[in-house]
C-alpha cells in the first residue's frame, strides 16, 4: 500500500535547493491555510477559518482548554517560542472543531495537517498505543484518521492511518494488530527521526477521499520529505460534516508546537516550504487576519 509517486524533474530540482523552494510564492499556501496554533498564549489557534478556541471534552461537554499539571504551555522550548508539552499520559486532549477548518465534504475531501513533534518515543511514551493527532467524526467505524505510534515493537514504529468506513478495512471484524501490515490503510515507518533533542516535522495529506471517480490516497512527510502513501483504497467515510474535530495529544507524552491545517492536499514542495518557514506557520497569515 505503500507505493512512492514518481517527482517531476522540476520538483526534484527544487526540492534540491532549499533556496528555490523557499524563494517561491507562498500566496497559495496562504489562501489554503485554515487553522495554525503556535501556543504562545495558550491553547487557542492564533488564525482559523473556523473558531479559534481550544476545547476539551468535560463531562460529556466541550469547554475551552486550559494548561493544567497535565498538558502546560513550555515557554520558549518550542521549534518557535513556545510549545505544548503533554507530561503524562492523560485524558487531557485538546481538540479544535474540524468545521470551516478541516474542509471536509461528503462528496470530495481534501485536506494537509502540519505539525512539530519533540519526544523520545521509546523513552518518553507510556505502554499501549499513542496519537499525537486525530481527526474523529464521532462513530468510529464511520472514519478515524491519525498518526499513532505502536504500543509493543522497540524501536516503536511510527504510523499514519486512515479507516474509512469500518466494513471497507475491516470486514473481518479483526482488531487493528491482528490486521497484516500490508493489510492496513497506513504508512508504517520503522525508523522515524524522533528525538528529545530535535523537532521533527511531521505532514499528512488527505486527498479526494469519498470521491470514487478519481484517485483517493493520503501521503506522510516527515522533515520535508515523503514518506510514503495510502493508496488504492476506498476512502470513503460516513461523517456528518459538522461532527469532525481535530483532537490532540492521545496518550502522547512529548512536546508539540505550531500545529496548521490547510483546506487541500500539499504538494510535495509546498510541504517543503512549510518545513522550511523561518519563523514558522506565523509567516502565512498576521494577526489582522484572525477572525
Amino acid at each position: 500500500m505503500n507505493v512512492r509517486s514518481p517527482l517531476t524533474l522540476a520538483t526534484v530540482l527544487l526540492l534540491a535547493s532549499g533556496v528555490a523552494v523557499q524563494a517561491q510564492d507562498l500566496q497559495p499556501l496562504r489562501e489554503a491555510l485554515t487553522l495554525h496554533a503556535s501556543f504562545e498564549d495558550g491553547m487557542n489557534a492564533d488564525f482559523s477559518k473556523g473558531d479559534r478556541i481550544g476545547h476539551v471534552l468535560k463531562k460529556g461537554a466541550l469547554v475551552p482548554a486550559e494548561a493544567n499539571d497535565d498538558v502546560q504551555i513550555s515557554e520558549r522550548t518550542g521549534r518557535y517560542g513556545n510549545a505544548l508539552r503533554f507530561v503524562k499520559k492523560s485524558g487531557y486532549r485538546p481538540l479544535f472543531s474540524g468545521t470551516n477548518v478541516l474542509n471536509y465534504s461528503p462528496d470530495a475531501w481534501n485536506t494537509s495537517v502540519s505539525v512539530w513533534l519533540k519526544l523520545n518515543p521509546d523513552v518518553d511514551l507510556e505502554p499501549g498505543y499513542c496519537d499525537p493527532v486525530q481527526i474523529v467524526g464521532g462513530d468510529a467505524k464511520k472514519g478515524f484518521v491519525f498518526l499513532e505510534w505502536s504500543k509493543d515493537e522497540t524501536p516503536r514504529f511510527f504510523r499514519y492511518a486512515i479507516r474509512p468506513l469500518f466494513e471497507i478495512w475491516n470486514p473481518d471484524n479483526l482488531k487493528w494488530d491482528e490486521i497484516p501490515v500490508n493489510k492496513r490503510p497506513m504508512v508504517q515507518v520503522s525508523k522515524a527521526p524522533f528525538s528529545a533533542d530535535q523537532w521533527t516535522h511531521v505532514v499528512f495529506t488527505i486527498e479526494n477521499a469519498n470521491n470514487k471517480s478519481g484517485p483517493q490516497r493520503g501521503k506522510l512527510f516527515m522533515n520535508g520529505k515523503f514518506t510514503g502513501a495510502i493508496e488504492n483504497w476506498d476512502l470513503t467515510f460516513g461523517w456528518e460534516p459538522g461532527n469532525l474535530q481535530l483532537v490532540l495529544g492521545a496518550a502522547y507524552v512529548g512536546q508539540m508546537d505550531d500545529l496548521a491545517v490547510f483546506n487541500r492536499a500539499l504538494t510535495d514542495v509546498e510541504v517543503q516550504q512549510v518545513y522550511q518557514l523561518k519563523t514558522g506557520v506565523r509567516e502565512l497569515h498576521s494577526q489582522s487576519d484572525a477572525p
